[in-house]
């Protein structure tokens, strides 16, 4: 008989196709850092940045537009990594119920010494 408190999901990654997904992952991220690494050499010069009132600052462009990238992708990062928690708490609580509702088994011996 099949016990109900441990759950397994099939697994369908076979392992010839992670092997080429990852190929691909790592393809793509080494596909980005050359564009990147391409735009930075091309656009390494100084930019005026105007703060406020008379205080200028000057700094390259590629590092200004990775600050500028971090400032934007911080708290969608931050609220992704909030409600991915959020639901694993639900999940976690749901399978802690369901294991609560389940009957508990009675062990193999038992059941013959009550007959």
């Amino acid at each position: 008989m099949r016990d109900e408190r441990v759950h397994r999901w099939p697994s369908s990654n076979s392992w010839p196709k992670r092997r080429s997904m990852q190929f691909l992952k790592t393809l793509f991220w080494v596909l980005t850092a050359v564009v990147v690494a391409l735009f930075a050499s091309h656009n390494w010069f100084d930019v005026t940045v105007n703060l406020w009132g008379d205080l200028q600052a000057d700094i390259k462009l590629p590092v200004l537009l990775l600050i500028v990238f971090l400032i934007g992708f911080a708290p969608t990062w931050g609220l992704m990594r909030t409600r991915l928690w959020s639901h694993r708490r639900r999940i976690e609580a749901m399978e802690r119920n369901r294991l609560a509702s389940l009957p508990a088994e009675e062990p193999a011996g038992q059941h013959e010494l009550a007959t």
